[in-house]
C-alpha cells in the first residue's frame, strides 16, 4: 500500500531529575552534598533509510516517545543519558510542524538525520548548588520536558524520469514494458491510483529510475480529480516524459492534452517548466496516429523530442530510453545536490527570529490572573515543589524575570489569586 501524507506525534524523552543527598561517612565530619545530576532525555530523530518507499509503517504507528534520563543518585552518580529515538523514513520525506507549517526538514539523501524533537536536559542535584554561603544546600532540580509537536510527514517520490499525462494514455503499460515493475493495467480512467516506480536499463549499460504518476485532468492544480494528490512527485524528478495518446481514440485533440498538462504543471509549480521534457507519442499502432501525428507536430512551435512509440507492440522505445539517458547526464542532479546546499546555507546564514516574550499574563472572568509562557513552564517543570528551598529559589527566578513588576502594573493586590498551570498562589505586595 503507497502511503505518501501522514500526521504523527513525537514526544522527546524528558531529562532525569537531580538528587538531594548528602556524603555520610565514617571519619569523614561534614561530608557535604552529593546528590547527582539527571540525566538528559533521547532526542526522536527522523534518518532515511534508501530501502523505504512509502509512509506505510506510520499508517499502524502514530505515536513515538524518546526514552527519558535517568534520575541523579546518590555519592554523586549522574544519571545515564537515554538513546535517542531512530525512526527510520524513506527519501524524499518532508517533515513539518502541523501547528505552524514549519518545515523542520527536507530528507533527501540515504543516511541523512534530522533532530525532530529536542530531548530535555538533566536536572542538577544538590552538589551543584553548593556556594559559600550555603555549603549545605537541600535544593535539586527536575529534569526538564522534552519538546512534544505533531508533525506531518510528506513524501515526495525521488525519481530521475517523472511520466505524465491523461488518464489511460499509456503511462503504466509503457513502465511495464521498460522495467520489472508492474503496475495494476485496465481500461478504465484513475486506473493508477498511486505512483509507481521501476528501474530502467538502456541497450547500452546505463539506468534510471522511473516513475509512472497519476493521471492528470484539467484543473488538477486546484484539486481536481487524484492527480493534485501526486503532483509534489513531479516536482522531483529531473526529467519529464508527457506520455500522449496520438490515435485520439477518446476523441481528445492531442495537442490540446498536451497544452493542457503543461498548464497544470505551470500552476502548480513554475520552476517545472525549466525541466526537459520528451514527447512520447503512443499507441502509433493504431488506425489514424500517423495523421494525428502529423498535426501535432504542425502545431508544435517548441522544439522538444517526439518519439513515435507502441507501449503495447513495444516498439520505438530504445531510441526514447537512450534519449532520456542521454538528457539525464545533461541534466544537473536534482533535487539531492540542491536541497542538500540549500540545508547547508540556512545552519550558516543567520535567520532573524522574533523572540518570544518570557510569560504573559491573562486575566480569567472570575479575576484570577494567570501566568503563561514557554521559559515559564520550564522553570514551573523543573522545579522540585516538594522541598522549600526549591519553592523559595523559584520565587527569586520569577522576581528577576520581571513577574512581580508585571503584575503590580496590571493591577494585582495583596491577596489576589495567581494561577500558573495546576498552581495557584496569593500575590503579596
Amino acid at each position: 500500500m503507497f502511503i505518501d501524507q501522514v500526521k504523527i506525534y513525537v514526544r522527546a524523552g524528558d531529562g532525569g531529575d537531580g538528587m538531594v543527598a548528602f556524603r555520610r561517612e565514617k571519619f569523614v565530619p561534614n561530608g557535604g552534598p552529593a546528590g547527582g545530576d539527571g540525566g538528559n532525555g533521547g532526542d526522536v530523530v527522523f534518518e532515511v533509510d534508501e530501502g523505504l518507499r512509502t509512509l506505510i509503517d506510520f499508517r499502524y504507528q502514530r505515536r513515538f516517545k524518546a526514552e527519558r534520563g535517568e534520575h541523579g543518585m546518590s555519592k554523586s552518580m549522574h544519571g545515564r543519558g537515554a538513546d535517542d529515538l531512530i525512526i527510520k523514513v524513506p527519501q524524499g520525506t518532508v517533515v513539518s510542524d502541523v501547528d505552524t507549517g514549519e518545515v523542520i526538514a527536507d530528507l533527501v539523501a540515504h543516511g541523512q538525520q534530522a533532530v525532530i524533537a529536542k530531548a530535555g536536559r538533566g536536572g542538577r542535584g544538590n552538589k551543584r548548588f553548593a556556594t559559600s554561603a550555603n555549603p549545605a544546600p537541600e535544593l535539586s532540580e527536575n529534569g526538564e520536558p522534552g519538546q512534544e509537536r505533531s508533525i506531518q510527514l510528506e513524501l515526495k517520490v525521488l525519481a530521475d524520469v517523472g511520466l505524465v499525462g491523461f488518464p489511460s494514455v499509456g503511462k503504466s503499460t509503457l513502465l511495464s514494458v521498460v522495467s520489472a515493475a508492474r503496475p495494476k493495467i485496465a481500461a478504465y480512467h484513475f486506473t493508477t491510483i498511486v505512483p509507481n516506480l521501476g528501474m530502467v536499463d538502456t541497450c547500452d549499460g546505463r539506468s534510471f529510475v522511473m516513475a509512472d504518476l497519476p493521471g492528470l485532468i484539467e484543473g488538477a492544480s486546484q484539486g481536481v480529480g487524484l492527480g493534485h494528490q501526486f503532483l509534489r512527485h513531479i516536482e522531483r524528478t529531473r526529467v519529464i516524459v508527457h506520455v500522449i495518446d496520438m490515435s485520439a481514440s477518446e476523441g481528445r485533440d492531442p495537442y490540446d492534452d498536451y497544452l493542457a498538462i503543461n498548464n497544470e504543471l505551470e500552476q502548480y509549480n513554475l520552476r517545472l517548466m525549466e525541466r526537459p521534457q520528451i514527447i512520447v507519442a503512443n499507441k502509433m499502432d493504431i488506425e489514424g496516429a500517423d495523421e494525428q501525428l502529423e498535426i501535432f507536430k504542425g502545431k508544435l512551435k517548441e522544439e522538444i523530442p517526439i518519439f513515435p512509440i507502441s507501449a503495447v507492440t513495444q516498439t520505438g522505445l530504445n531510441p526514447l530510453l537512450l534519449t532520456i539517458a542521454d538528457k539525464l547526464e545533461t541534466t544537473a542532479e536534482f533535487p539531492l545536490d540542491e536541497l542538500l546546499e540549500k540545508e547547508e546555507e540556512e545552519t550558516v546564514l543567520y535567520k532573524y527570529q522574533a523572540e518570544a516574550p518570557d510569560f504573559e499574563i491573562t486575566r480569567d472572568p472570575d479575576g484570577t490572573y494567570v501566568l503563561s509562557g514557554e521559559k515559564l513552564e520550564r522553570l514551573f517543570a523543573m522545579t522540585n515543589f516538594e522541598r522549600d528551598a526549591s519553592i523559595q529559589r523559584f520565587s527569586r527566578q520569577l522576581r528577576a524575570m520581571g513577574v512581580d513588576d508585571a503584575l503590580r502594573k496590571r493591577g494585582a493586590k495583596d491577596g489576589e489569586t495567581i494561577r500558573l498551570f495546576d498552581f495557584e498562589f496569593e500575590f503579596i505586595d
